[in-house]
């Protein structure tokens, strides 16, 4: 007889593991080398045996501590008794293990307690389509219309998939069933498996002749023009939901949903958060300090504003109600100017003159920088 392999070899821990690490290592194993994996496999059949018997022990901690004090040759007589001829060697919690790895390798465990099902309808897949508009038409709102390559019902054979004068028949394979069931003769007994009939992919029917516009499928791709209505106040990357405007579903099942991102174009005078729009406003210098009455543009028209004497650049006036739309409200965003005073880069001798005056007024004193040769020369041509 051939010698035992320590436990903790067989399922790859080491003495230290802790339970659930045991219990980790024994469903990874079990699921490798289970019978129904391997038919007519009696090296994975053993392995499996071994594997059973290695975590009825080890996951019992009575007999975990008897094997690692007296090894295979203890007093519980591991491996033996428990077997496999029926459940009452899995002691610890070990038959609800077992139970556990086949409801995750067969869907729905032993026996009859999962009926074979056909597919039923299905729902179409959603479609994603892109679209760009203008800062206005997202300010305000705009109807589009776009074009979509999506799924359509054959009209060559409404959907059926089988050729004009042909029909479905029950699928020979799973008798209409759409799943076929499989008996494995295991350790246990007798275990019920169940997939999908490779035959009919689930449907318990199969074509006799496929129509040959849609190649048995029952539908066709189609571009298609749809209508829709853009809301005001929508923003950059926001998504519209159009439901059932996707692609058609499979026998009998609800078309998926068209979604619609919307691309908003950059402005060139306004940017926009949330519902509020900012403005950068130039102003001269005189403007600035003696105030003025400017005209701001806005979306909604060009608006007068009096601009008080004093006023700083990077100084902010707040414009009520003149912003976005708000969605699915009657208010609206404002509208942030911020001023910005243009200084002037040239200057002719009298307002230079005009500029100095103005500071010896102020009491401030200006040292004007000194004219290079190359000006001096310049300024030469100039008055001749």
């Amino acid at each position: 007889m051939a010698e035992k392999r320590d436990y903790y070899e067989v399922l790859g821990v080491n003495k230290g593991a802790t339970g659930d690490e045991i219990k980790k290592a024994f469903r990874k194993m079990s699921k490798k080398y289970h019978p129904d994996l391997h038919p007519d496999d009696k090296v994975a059949e053993e392995k499996f045996k071994e594997i059973n018997e290695a975590y009825e022990v080890l996951s019992d901690d009575t007999k975990r501590a008897n094997y690692d004090q007296f090894g295979h040759d203890g007093p519980q007589g591991f491996g033996g008794s428990g077997g496999f001829g029926g459940f009452g060697g899995f002691g610890g919690g070990g038959v609800e293990d077992i139970f556990d790895m086949f409801g995750d390798m067969f869907g729905g465990g032993f026996g009859g307690s999962s009926r074979p099902r056909r597919r039923g309808p299905e729902r179409g897949a959603d479609i994603r389509q892109d679209i760009t508009i203008t800062f206005e038409e997202a300010a305000f709102g705009v109807k589009k219309s776009i074009k979509i390559n999506r799924t359509e019902e054959c009209s060559e054979c409404n959907g059926s998939g089988a050729k004009s004068g042909t029909s479905k028949k029950t699928c020979p394979t799973c008798n209409g069933a759409g799943e076929v069931r499989t008996a494995q003769r295991t350790p246990f007994g007798n275990i019920m498996s169940t997939r999908v009939c490779s035959t009919c992919q689930g449907d318990g029917e199969v074509l006799e002749s496929p129509c040959p516009k849609c190649n048995g499928q029952g539908k066709t791709r189609k571009v298609k023009t749809i209508e829709i209505d853009i809301p005001a106040g929508i923003d950059n990357d926001q998504m519209i939901k159009l439901s059932n405007q996707g692609d058609v579903g499979s026998k009998g099942g609800p078309r998926g949903d068209l979604y619609v991102a919307v691309r908003v174009m950059p402005h060139t005078l306004f940017t926009r958060d949330g519902f509020d729009i900012y403005f950068e406003m130039p102003i001269t210098f005189a403007q600035a300090a003696l105030g003025d009455e400017v005209e701001i543009p806005t979306l909604h028209g060009n608006v007068i504003y009096n601009i008080p004497e004093g006023t700083q650049t990077g100084t902010v006036f707040r414009l009520r109600e003149k912003g976005i739309q708000k969605m699915r409200s009657n208010s609206k965003g404002d509208q942030y100017v911020k001023v910005i005073v243009d200084t002037p880069k040239k200057l002719n001798d009298k307002q230079k003159q005009l500029l100095k005056e103005f500071a010896r007024e102020c009491g401030e004193e200006v040292h004007e920088k000194k004219k290079s040769f190359g000006q001096k020369i310049e300024d030469m041509f100039k008055r001749k």
